[in-house]
């Protein structure tokens, strides 16, 4: 029976990967959080509770020891160190975790060499985006012979049923500008710039997009030599939180390093979404599309993907790579993004087990 450690379990992210591993694989489960989760949605005999904090390292050691598999849901990532990857490299404990902090998995990614020498795979930022999103990347740049751009737009609808913690990263990463990969070169870009407007599959429709610093923008450029632009775009539904977020990235730069600011446009944000999501639902839209050549032709080729809940979505994602490593069929040590350990084919047939629907469209 594998044992798997969910470290922030309790959290809305980490609780939809609980989920999904309950459901597809037979493993038992030890959710840890600072407090005992409310309601038995997590409640049978494969699971249980852990109070854990993630500064006893102690205790994180010996947690860790006890598991075959540590998925690491404790964000934000921007507040944490590498340090329980280390831990999992040192005891040979294959690890994922669903983090959306660039620098952070740079970190991670610059443990490869040791984690491979121990033996273990880990896989850094493996929700639904990045996650997902990374393998519709994969599995579009596989199918041309020579694909040149490639762009991600990502809708969110309210809250996206999150928490709070997501309107914090939000506002953190207006506060500069960060570097994308256009015409074959590094360029700096202001976030949430350059709107556009995508057309998502129904019901989300059209959406407004702006550039948004995300992990894809960072390793899909060194994943994929050959591609020589990455367009990353994010908007949220309804629009008007477009603008909020637009008028808040013009604010003066020391406004936003100010956390009592951060922390205060958070909250309000948060609060403003526990009312539009009776309207709009917490569901995402993603679409992506990559150009290029295909027998010597200009081929366009378009996924998308949808579903009603954005947690749900990012557990799937999480889960079905824990689902292929507690089975054996992924075993690649070192650290990776996930469009460099899981191929296209284990990709769409974990999606396609979880009802997870990616449509693709060649032009």
């Amino acid at each position: 029976m594998s044992r798997i450690l969910i470290l922030g379990g309790t959290g809305r992210i980490g609780n939809s990967v609980a989920q999904d591993i309950l459901a597809h694989t037979t493993g038992e489960i030890t959710v840890t959080g600072r407090r005992t989760p409310l309601g038995d949605a997590l409640a049978g005999d494969r699971v249980r509770f852990l109070p854990l904090s993630l500064g006893d390292e102690t205790a994180l050691g010996e947690a860790i020891s006890g598991h075959d598999l540590v998925i690491h849901c404790a964000g934000p990532f921007r507040d944490r160190t590498t340090r329980v990857l280390e831990i999992c490299i040192k005891q040979g404990v294959n690890y994922l975790d669903v983090s959306d902090d660039p620098p952070f998995v740079r970190e991670a990614l610059s443990l490869k060499d040791t984690a491979a020498a121990n033996g273990v795979t880990a896989i850094v930022s493996t929700g639904v985006f990045p996650g997902i999103a990374n393998s519709m990347a994969r599995q579009a740049v596989e199918s041309l012979d020579s694909p040149d751009t490639l762009r991600l737009s990502y809708a969110v609808a309210g809250s996206g049923g999150a928490g709070v913690t997501v309107m914090r990263t939000t506002f953190l990463e207006l506060q500069h500008p960060f570097n994308a990969w256009i015409d074959g070169k590094w360029q700096s870009v202001k976030p949430y710039s350059q709107r556009e407007i995508v057309k998502f599959p129904p019901p989300y429709g059209d959406a407004g997009v702006y550039w948004f610093h995300t992990v894809e923008a960072a390793t899909l450029p060194v994943s994929f030599p050959h591609l020589r632009t990455v367009i990353t775009k994010f908007g949220s539904i309804p629009d008007f939180y477009n603008y909020l977020t637009w008028m808040v990235a013009q604010l003066p730069s020391g406004w936003l390093k100010n956390p009592e600011m951060v922390e205060f446009l958070s909250q309000i944000s948060y609060a403003m979404t526990q009312v539009t999501d009776r309207f709009t639902g917490i569901g995402i839209a993603m679409q992506l599309e990559v150009t290029g050549l295909k027998d010597g032709q200009p081929e366009r080729i378009i996924a998308t993907f949808c579903h009603e809940n954005t947690a749900t979505a990012a557990g799937a994602g999480t889960g079905s790579i824990a689902e292929l490593l507690l089975s054996g069929e992924l075993q690649k040590p070192g650290v990776w993004p996930v469009e460099q350990a899981v191929t296209t084919p284990l990709f769409l047939r974990t999606m396609q087990a979880r009802g997870m629907e990616i449509q693709v469209v060649r032009m």
